[in-house]
């Protein structure tokens, strides 16, 4: 066995930040020295440029991508009785902000190459009752966000975009978070975009909704001690958008990396004779998307994936898997009952999808570590099987 200590990380957040230090202290020196650490410059500043990156008009700071996804919903008036469309295969976060509300969420399958939500399997779940639709766009590659909204315009649902995965990302040249109603961001560490802790964005083309996304989360509270809704707590901290401003502006190196990193696994896993349906099927791209790899997530078949997973830890090797338990099989959600069939894509993709490191300071070395490894597991199980 392999010393895991020469071995290869999932993540390397502090590699990642490393030279970029003198810039951070800098720019959290001036937060200290200013006393603002609320509502800060930092704050608005890093709002316009996200606006600007995303070719808006309105970006709001919160306190996390969870109340990034929530406080539209908040905005919208959604609760008890309604009905919000959301993929099955996510983060937890996608799904509770809609129950937090006392609404429901109905389920829809995925594309089995892209991992994104299905347009027309959100089609087929439209009722009277669905008020809004929260697509994902997954690992860093839209959803086929022009259909979805098309599909959603036909019955006037307001479209929330969940793009804490994929800031940068666009579709037919348009940033994430300019499609939908509302696009929605997450700066957790290990984002594309991450901050030094919890941190969230909203975006919008509605300077209406811009200012219901801010009353919302100050307490519903304007003036000061009047409230005119029921609101949350969900501020952006100017530390937080200190270091996020310093890292916006090495963000577009951040993705060459990561798209580089993304075409060399595919090269090595297809000059090693891996790419096959019952060995590794390498990540799929759309034509018209710009994918912003914030996973490289590859599908391994014959059931063996668990089996591949142990096997690189074995060997000092990060991966993961995202995600193991859809979001309609979690124990929280059996109350709704979703019917199997209804989620062949999403079920199939939590049996044989792994992710491998690809965060942007990842060396050439190291990816050649990660698919010599690969190789060997089928190498061992061919071997065994003679």
């Amino acid at each position: 066995m392999a010393d895991p200590s020469s071995g290869v990380p999932l993540l390397d957040v502090n590699r990642d930040n490393r030279p970029l230090r003198d810039e951070f202290v800098e720019a959290l020196t001036g937060v200290v020295d200013s006393g603002r650490f609320l509502f800060g410059p930092d704050v608005t500043s890093l709002e316009s440029e996200i606006a600007a990156y995303c070719q808006v008009e309105n970006a709001i700071g919160c306190a996390s991508g969870s109340d990034a996804l929530l406080l539209p919903l908040m905005a919208l008036g959604i609760g008890p009785g309604d009905e919000v469309i959301v993929p099955s295969f996510t983060f937890f976060a996608s799904v509770s902000c809609i129950t937090r509300l006392g609404a429901t969420p109905i389920f829809a399958d995925i594309c089995p190459d892209t991992f994104n939500v299905d347009p027309e399997s959100i089609r087929g779940l439209i009722t009277d009752r669905t008020r809004a639709i929260i697509p994902v766009h997954l690992f860093g590659q839209c959803a086929q966000i022009d259909r979805i909204c098309q599909i959603a315009g036909d019955d006037d649902i307001p479209v929330i975009e969940d793009a804490a995965q994929a800031i940068g990302a666009a579709y037919h040249s348009r940033p994430a978070g300019s499609w939908g109603d509302v696009g929605c961001f997450s700066f957790y560490p290990t984002k594309n975009l991450g901050g030094m802790g919890d941190g969230g964005m909203m975006t919008t083309t509605s300077a209406g909704m811009a200012d219901r996304l801010r009353l919302f989360a100050g307490h519903g509270m304007r003036p000061r001690y009047y409230h005119q809704v029921v609101g949350i707590n969900s501020r952006l901290d100017t530390f937080q958008a200190a270091v996020l401003r310093v890292k916006l502006r090495h963000l577009a190196d951040a993705v060459h990396n990561r798209q580089a990193n993304a075409d060399r696994y595919t090269r090595l896993l297809m000059e090693a004779n891996l790419v096959a349906a019952d060995q590794v099927v390498v990540p799929a791209v759309d034509k018209n998307a710009f994918h912003v790899w914030n996973q490289y997530s590859i599908r391994i078949g014959e059931g063996r994936r668990d089996a591949l997973k142990a096997y690189l830890s074995e060997r000092g090797i990060g991966s993961e898997i995202y995600y193991p338990v859809p979001m309609h099989q979690q124990e929280c959600f059996n109350y709704l009952g979703v019917d199997p069939s209804t989620m062949v894509e999403t079920e199939r993709a939590s049996r044989e999808i792994l992710n491998l490191p690809i965060f942007p300071s990842l060396t050439e070395s190291e990816q050649h570590q990660v698919v010599k490894a690969i190789k060997g597991f089928y190498a061992a199980g061919a071997k065994a099987a003679a």
